[in-house]
Order: C-alpha cells, then structure tokens, then sequence
C-alpha cells in the first residue's frame, strides 16, 4: 500500500512559473484549465470549437503536460501562476473555465484576484474537500518501472491490472514520454503531484466571495458536486448558476462535448 506524504508547503509568493499553453482564436480571453492527470491536449476539439466566439488560452498546469516541474504545489500557488499568464499576455481580464482541479484552480484565482475574471465556470467540482479517490491511480502509476517495457501495449497490459477501464487508462498514457534509448517516462511529475496530493483534495482557501456570474456544471452521474454542497458554493460565489449533463460521470466534457460546448456557450455570448 502506497501513502502520500505531506511535506512543508513553499512561500507561494513569487514562485509562478511560465506555464505552457496554446492560444486559438480572436475576441474576449477565455483561459482553459484541465485537471488532474490532464494536460491542454485533452481539451484541443473543446478549445477550437470555442475559439469561433474568443481567444482560448489552453494552459499546462505546473506539473503536467509541457508545463514545469516543482515541489511547490497547491492552489495558491497555481492561483499565481495564472496571475503570470494573464500579466505576460496582457489579459486584464478573462473568463474562466476550469474542470475538476483546474475547477479549483479557477475558483482560488476568482477569489483572489476578482477583478481579473469576467465569468468563471466550474466543471464537476465544488470549493470543498475531497477524499483521497485517486490512490489507487497513483499506486498503479507509481508501481510501474517503465525502464523495463519496450512499448506503450506493454505498459497497458501492465496497469491493466489495476485499472481495468480502457478509458481511463488511455488517459493515464497520454502522460507518457519517450526517451532517447527509447524507453519511457512521465510527462507529468508524478511523485510532486503524489507528494502534494493531500493540498489538492483541500478546500478552497481564502477569505472573501466573487460576485460576478459563476455557472458549475455537473455531470448527472457524478458525485462530485452534491446537493448540500449548494450552501458552501453560495457563500463563495453568490450568484452561482447550476447545470446538469444527463447520462455523464465527472470527465463530462469528454463524455458529452456538445452538451457541454452549449452550455458554455449560452453562459458566455
């Protein structure tokens, strides 16, 4: 049994990164942030579809996808490194759209930083604490010594063991990379995000509400955002909105994109 493992928290202050993002389209900024175990790669047909109505800035969250690495790792600090993605591209102000831990990341932003975000929108997440769901995912991860396979079926086969769904585990993979040699490795750095897992389960910090539009969309399927959750998410986002996409579980963007494009879009223009 794998446990994480809960190390000092860094000075957030004056420790954002560049991250790497992709922009798309023209009009009112509209920052995309993925989660866990994403990357900006997953949200490409979301981001192109909505970059008919405003420049999309798909960003890597520290850690993962071309993004760098650090130890420091916790919404504070990933709070700021959105603050340096809008100073160096002269974004005053954006809309927000965040799923799951790019959810929180949004709302940490929102709430400290009010009058950069226009709408925020919050996809299969609520500013509360977690439980720890994703140990399994990462004793399946971190089990893994990828040195020795020559092949992505072979590490396929391998966490095949331990996560028996076919989609959740090409998700998984498209965190690999190839060496020179030809062996592989993780993009992401699976053993900050590991170490750190406890402070992305945390709630959202910080004092204060924003009262600009908020919409949270939940899949039907989901346990993620429940009914008592309502109050919580009232007293940080007083003029929050709800939406539910029937028949989807918490990747709903990727389950039912054109429901979900819809509603982002009737929420925006």
């Amino acid at each position: 049994m794998i446990y994480y493992i809960e190390e000092p928290v860094g000075s957030f202050q004056n420790s954002c990164m560049r991250l790497n993002l992709q922009s798309y389209g023209t009009g009112f900024p509209l920052i995309i942030l993925h989660g866990l175990f994403g990357s900006l790669d997953n949200w490409q047909t979301i981001s192109r579809k909505l970059a008919e109505h405003f420049q999309i800035f798909a960003i890597d969250q520290r850690n993962h996808g071309g993004s760098p690495h650090s130890d420091d790792f916790n919404y504070q600090v990933m709070a700021e490194d959105l603050f340096e993605v809008m100073e160096s591209n002269g974004l005053t102000k954006a809309h927000l759209l965040g799923h799951s831990m790019g959810g929180k990341t949004a709302m940490q932003f929102a709430l400290s930083y009010p009058g950069k975000v226009e709408k925020l929108i919050v996809a299969d997440i609520a500013p509360k604490a977690y439980p720890p769901w994703h140990i399994p995912i990462f004793e399946a991860l971190l089990s893994l010594e990828l040195t020795q396979y020559r092949s992505r079926k072979q590490i396929d086969d391998a966490l095949a063991v331990s996560i028996p769904e076919t989609a959740l585990r090409q998700f998984l993979l498209k965190n690999l990379a190839t060496n020179p040699d030809g062996t592989y490795r993780w993009k992401i750095d699976l053993q900050s995000i590991y170490r750190n897992y406890s402070r992305l389960n945390a709630p959202v910090s910080g004092v204060g509400t924003f009262t600009g539009p908020v919409l949270f969309i939940k899949g039907e399927q989901s346990d993620y955002i429940l009914d008592s959750d309502a109050n919580l998410i009232r007293h940080c986002f007083p003029k929050a909105q709800f939406r539910t996409i029937p028949n989807a579980a918490h990747w709903l963007h990727a389950e039912k994109p054109i429901e979900f494009i819809k509603i982002v879009e009737e929420f925006l223009l």
